[in-house]
């Protein structure tokens, strides 16, 4: 049978939308070590928006750090011509920046943290994850998932270190083995 895995680089926009929602975090707590962050984000067209509930004393400058974010993953460049080799998609200069974020509301606040003790604290309403180890590597990962993350992590360092200058942020691997 053939089984395949994918991975996704840095620029892809689930992984952006990710990283950036993981700096506004950072950012909250370090100023604020008892935050309540649900900060959620979307780009598209250069445009990165975050939005969600956060509580904080932390004041924070969320232009900054969205695109801050987007330069250290590389979107330096944008240009509205889908056949120009210039343009990354997203630039960190002058991409549109939306913010839209409000205080945590009082039900979620009840729910799971407001009036709790420090154990009985919830994390609002996360998902659940569930998945498997296997024996096939050092890791326990499953070896098509290995060989595509590592894949996209030397994507990653030529792009970066200009080795192959002409390769974008945005990116995905795909590995397929025959067992």
């Amino acid at each position: 049978f053939l089984f395949s895995s994918e991975s996704v680089n840095e620029g892809h926009p689930d992984k952006v939308a990710d990283q950036v929602s993981d700096a506004v975090l950072d950012a909250c707590l370090t100023a604020d070590p008892y935050s309540k962050v649900a900060c959620e984000t979307a780009t598209k067209d250069n445009m990165v928006m975050v939005f969600g509930e956060i509580t904080t004393k932390a004041n924070l400058d969320y232009d900054a750090i969205v695109r801050n974010e987007v330069k250290k993953i590389g979107f330096d460049s944008f240009v509205d011509d889908l056949g120009s080799v210039d343009s990354k998609g997203l630039s960190c200069d002058s991409c549109e920046v939306l913010v839209r974020i409000n205080k945590q509301s009082p039900d979620i606040a009840g729910g799971v943290h407001v009036g709790k003790s420090d154990l009985d604290v919830g994390a609002g309403d996360q998902g659940i994850m569930f998945g498997y180890a296997s024996d096939e590597t050092e890791n326990c990962m499953p070896l098509t998932h290995l060989m595509a993350t590592r894949l996209g992590k030397v994507l990653t360092e030529v792009r970066k270190d200009g080795s192959l200058w002409w390769l974008r942020p945005d990116g995905k691997t795909q590995v397929t083995i025959e067992y």
